[in-house]
Order: structure tokens, then sequence, then C-alpha cells
């Protein structure tokens, strides 16, 4: 078995508590109600707060082992404590709930400071499936395809620009792919957009800040900021200096006037309510904003990590390879690697919905208001579900299909990623191009321990890797 950072983080796979039996979840009922509540983790409000947003992998994982897989937590974000679950029956009840009894918990989300409270990431209701049903073609289907020849041609350019021999960070590398690959579908400018046009000002924006979001001060401008509405202090600054370039992009696209070019900019602008109003500029940020930080940013670290783990696992990473080089892939060994990293490092590693009614969660019952939080990365670290599971085994997922409420990467339910497809296209392409081209190593043999960024879980000291060879 390969030992993990997730394991030196939280104990070793045998101290997981076993996976219990299948239990009652959904809106409580009847005697549902005289059920006690969950356990609390009792912290300081806090120290919890921290917890959760820097060191959420050793501290979930510690609350299961001390009160179970159902348990609260107290934070500063909101007035009351939150559930935290992670069995499937409860998943289920939470995906498949009608959204007017169990809404999302993105409105209180540490990206609305960021991304604004108008995108599809942190709108609920007919908002929410407004601008969904809007984006979705965008993003499936013939659109994806499109991009295939994008994506690869991407990859071999940046492949071509990796030295040989000197340690770097693969995270930048793939963000530098994915964020292509996402400006072109939103502004239809393929490849790197040219110098001086207000879409390769927004590129170098969106790249300098999510460099600096991993830095200490960028941490603890996060927490400064937990439960906000609008950014304060340093963050205030950062996302002044990304609306520049969001601004003037939109106002560039205005003044050339209107007609379809094929990109998801151009729907929005020509997008109307129920009411034949438009979106207004803020409104576009907040959807533009939200497209091209989400879109390119998880995927990136999803391949970061895909090989933070495969150079630590030799016997799955020379299967990819033969895998890629031989050029044939009759067992699904390529996307079996990408479903298997996205359930052992989630980027995503907590999601939710607010129970506007009592909600009963096995042996317990929550009071209505209550937020549940469903941790993704305890969801896929139950050994019921994967047997020995902080060892990373591609195998487990050949010729099988990921579970609708076990593998939940990217959410599920009404609230499911948009470019869930495009997401793994893009894995593919890059993910078959590095192991077909390159002999990689690690900088350091020791796994790369996981870090909190805003919401999402990435690579500590962003996936270093030393090339040993390439191929043409």
């Amino acid at each position: 078995m390969t030992v993990t950072s997730l394991t030196e983080s939280v104990g070793a796979a045998g101290e997981a508590p076993p996976g219990a039996a299948p239990s009652p979840a959904g809106p409580a009922s009847g005697d549902a109600l005289s059920l006690p509540a969950p356990p609390p983790v009792r912290l300081p409000r806090a120290v919890q707060t921290l917890r959760i947003n820097v060191r959420q992998v050793a501290f979930v994982f510690r609350a299961r082992r001390e009160f179970g897989e159902t348990f609260l937590i107290d934070t500063l974000v909101d007035d009351e404590p939150a559930a935290v679950v992670s069995h499937p029956d409860h998943v289920r009840s939470l995906f498949t709930a009608d959204p007017a009894v169990a809404p999302s918990v993105t409105p209180n989300s540490p990206l609305v400071p960021v991304v604004g409270p108008n995108s599809v990431l942190t709108s609920i209701g007919a908002r929410h499936m407004r601008q969904r049903k809007l984006l979705l073609p965008a993003f499936h289907g013939d659109a994806v395809a499109r991009y295939s020849e994008m994506i690869a041609a991407a990859a071999d350019r940046e492949i071509d620009s990796w030295p040989t021999g000197t340690p770097f960070a693969l995270a930048p590398r793939m963000q530098a792919i994915t964020l292509d690959v996402i400006m072109a579908g939103i502004f239809g400018v393929e490849g790197a957009p040219s110098k001086g046009t207000p879409e390769h000002g927004l590129r170098q924006a969106v790249r300098t800040v999510v460099r600096l979001s991993t830095t200490p001060l960028a941490k603890i401008s996060e927490l400064v900021n937990v439960g906000r509405q609008e950014p304060v202090g340093i963050q205030r600054a950062v996302m002044a200096y990304l609306d520049r370039a969001v601004y003037a992009v939109i106002a560039a696209r205005r003044a050339a006037g209107s007609g379809d070019r094929g990109d998801i900019l151009s729907m929005l602008l020509e997008a109307e309510t129920e009411d034949g109003e438009r979106l207004t500029d803020k409104e576009l940020r907040d959807e533009l904003l939200t497209l091209v930080l989400a879109g390119h940013e998880t995927t990136a670290n999803s391949l970061a990590w895909a090989f933070e783990r495969l150079l630590r696992t030799p016997h799955a990473y020379d299967r990819l390879r033969e895998t890629a080089r031989t050029g044939s892939d009759p067992d699904g060994y390529v996307d079996a690697t990408i479903h298997e990293t996205m359930r052992a490092r989630p980027v995503v590693p907590i999601i939710g919905r607010v129970a506007l009614v009592p909600w009963q969660l096995g042996d317990y019952v929550v009071p209505a208001g209550t937020e549940v939080l469903i941790s993704i990365l305890l969801l896929h670290h139950r050994d019921d579900i994967y047997p020995d599971p902080f060892a990373f085994r591609p195998e487990r997922f050949v010729g099988v299909k990921p579970g609708t409420y076990t593998w939940i990467p990217f959410g599920g339910g009404i609230r499911r990623c948009l470019g869930a497809a495009l997401a793994m296209a893009e894995q593919r392409v890059v993910l078959d191009a590095i192991a077909r081209r390159t002999d990689l190593v690690a900088a350091d043999p020791a796994p790369e321990r996981a870090t909190n960024r805003n919401v999402t879980m990435i690579p500590a000291r962003g996936a270093r890797v030393i090339v040993r060879s390439r191929r043409r």
C-alpha cells in the first residue's frame, strides 16, 4: 500500500471507522423529530473556523474518528452549528431534495466576495436555474468535442517548454493550459490572446491573482473575509485589480456591437430575462469571473494531483505510460486514473445544502435552518465503499462506473458542475499527452500534503516534478 499525505495527516487507513449500514435520511417526520442532534465538535468557534479553512483534512478525519460519520461544527460563518455528513444515503437525500426545502449553501460561500452573488455558482432558485439552462449547451456535446484539438495543441506547446532535469511545479503549468481553453470558450480567443487586447490583460490578471492566492498573506485575507458578502482589506484591492481587467473586456465587446461570435460572452450579452432585460455589467462580471476562475483552476489542480499521486505509485504510473504510448486503452485506464485521482484528492472537498425543514440524518435530526455539509473527502475515503481507501488504485474504476452518490467531485443534483464534461475531456487529453511524451519523477519522494485555497484543496508545493526525458 502506498502511504499518502492524507494518512500522514489523519492516521493510518485502518483507523478510519467502518462504514455504517444505510440509514434513514431526508425531511424528518413523526417520531424522527424526537431524535437527538448529532454530537458537536467541542472547540472554540474561531478554532473550528481556522481548521476547516486551513487544515480541513486533519480536522474532518479526526472528527469522524471521535464522533462518527455525522457531527456538528460551529464556525464564525453561521449563527448556528452545521452538520457534517458522509453517508451515501444522506448525500442522496440532499441531492434529490426539492431545492425549495434544501437549497445550496453557496450564498454563504467564501467565493461570494470573489465572484459576487449573481453567478451560476453562487445564486440559487430561479436565477440559478435560468443561468444554468443558458450556459449548459456551451459545456456539453459538440461544444466540448470542438475543444479537443485545441486542448491537445495547448498541451504540446506547454510540454515543449518544460525544462529537463530541473524541478518545477506542475500546477501552474496545468493552469496555463486550462486557462487558454476556458478563455477560448468564453471569449472566442484561441491560444494565448494577442498582447494589448483586453482579453490578454484579463489573462495576465487571472494568472497573477491565482499565483498570489497561494501566499500566506492570501490565506490570512481569506480568513478575514469569511462570511462576508463584499471583500475587505487586501482581497478588496486584489479584486479591484481583477475587476478592471474584466470590465475592460465587457466594455470592448459592447463597443464592438452585437453579433454572435459563437462564444459564451456573446451569448450572455444577448441573453434576456423573462421581462426582456439584458444582464448588467455587474451581472456579466460575476458570471465571467466564475467561469474563468472555476473553469480552469479546479481542472488544473486535479491534473497536478494526478501526477502527484502517480509519481508515488509506480505500478499505476507505469501502466498509464504504457497505455498512452501504445495508443490503445480498451480497459479505460486513462478514465480510471482520472476517477481515482478525483476520489483520492477531490479539489473541492466539501459542499452543502440548507435544510429549511427538520432533517433526519440516520440516528439524528437537525432543526430547520441547519446547514448540512457533505464532506466529499470523508465520503471518498469510506472503507465500506472503497476498500483500502488511502491507497491510490486506479484499477478500482476499470470497468466500473463511479456511483452517483459515492463519487461526487463534481457535486450532484441540480447543482452538479456545469463544466464536468469539459473538465473530463481536458484531463483525458492532457493526462495522455504528458504520459505519452514525458518521463517524470517527483522532485521529492515525500507526498505533498493538501492545503486549502478558498474552497479548493491543492498540492502544497504545486506538485513539483522533474522531467527525465521528453519525446516528440
